[in-house]
């Protein structure tokens, strides 16, 4: 299909798709965190956060075996980080009043350093080169080895947070039926996720775009829409725990996506870029969106219990979520 015109409209059914199984998906984790005794925090950062990440898992792994073009992973991911970051900038500026009241775990502090930790490590690779990080004979880079072990740290985090929901449930539905219902979403996500892949390297041909800047765009904006939409629905149900879970353990499994495709690519490069600086810039402000992040956290936590409503905390708020769209947008321009 060399069609631009055909090729881009089912780019965007396939992407509406996404977000119609996303927003169940948001749906089922929220009864499942009322209807059980796990966390919102590990709810949203494990469960939640490894489905919606889905479609950057399968599209970056397509991205090797499907369309050939192992440049567009580093674009995925990257791009997707900072849009789930994002996503809280512009959830938590637009619903301030219920976020400064809302409970949320310090887990998720955890789980923000591992990610930074993770994007540092990922500059380095840039600048030092992923030539001189492989490892010899395994042709594993150090970086995707030390990334599955930070991202085992932040589940453990994760599974030792507190912060329960105390909304009622008024669903008829059993765990059961609502785990089977969920991993019927879980794939069409992963379905659509695979014709997202294939439209976007046809997209990227047409334009003449470089492979990460069309990884950022295409696909780092569409397979985000998961976190987006479940997001969304989590926000409207007031459910803030499990909505920065999502997002920050989103973006914690995202960059695990590196090791898987370094481990599966065998002497394929998934680290090569033709071009550094759009990585490096997405880097660069994914880090800035993180600390901007943590600090909306560490603030909510600080103020929730001393009159959390006051004008002059809730702009606060407001000023740090528009500061990580800020952020978000200032990466893609540059």
């Amino acid at each position: 299909m060399d069609n631009l015109f055909i090729a881009f409209p089912l780019y965007v059914l396939s992407g509406a798709l996404l977000v119609f199984f996303s927003i169940k998906c948001g749906d089922y984790v929220d009864l499942l965190d009322k209807k059980t005794n796990m966390s919102g925090a590990f709810i949203g950062g494990v469960i939640l956060a490894a489905v919606t990440s889905l479609p950057e898992l399968v599209t970056s792994i397509s991205s090797i075996y499907v369309v050939d073009n192992p440049e567009l992973i580093m674009g995925n991911v990257l791009g997707s980080n900072i849009f789930n970051l994002c996503i809280f900038g512009g959830t938590t500026a637009l619903s301030v009043k219920a976020f400064a009241n809302a409970k949320v775990g310090k887990a998720h502090l955890a789980t923000i350093i591992c990610t930074i930790v993770a994007d540092i490590l990922m500059l380095a690779t840039l600048i030092i080169g992923y030539q001189n990080t492989r490892i010899p004979v395994i042709h594993i880079n150090a970086a995707s080895l030390v990334i599955l072990v930070i991202y085992f740290v932040s589940l453990r985090f994760l599974s030792n947070d507190d912060c329960e929901n105390d909304e009622e449930d008024t669903c008829a539905l059993t765990v059961k039926q609502i785990v089977i219902r969920f991993i019927l979403m879980s794939l069409g996500l992963v379905a659509m996720s695979i014709v997202v892949t294939y439209f976007t390297d046809i997209i990227a041909e047409k334009l003449n775009l470089g492979a990460s800047l069309a990884g950022a765009i295409f696909l780092g904006v569409v397979t985000s829409l998961p976190e987006l939409t479940s997001s969304i629905a989590l926000v409207r149900k007031r459910n803030f725990n499990a909505m920065i879970g999502n997002v920050v353990g989103s973006n914690m499994f995202n960059f695990t996506i590196f090791s898987i495709a370094d481990f599966i690519a065998g002497t394929t490069p998934v680290y090569k870029v033709a071009d550094e600086a759009a990585p490096k810039n997405m880097i660069y402000f994914g880090i800035l969106s993180t600390v901007l992040v943590a600090a909306s956290i560490l603030l909510q936590s600080k103020f929730k219990n001393k009159n959390p409503q006051h004008k002059g905390k809730l702009v606060i708020y407001v000023l740090l979520g528009l500061g990580v769209v800020a952020s978000y947008l200032t990466a893609m321009i540059l």
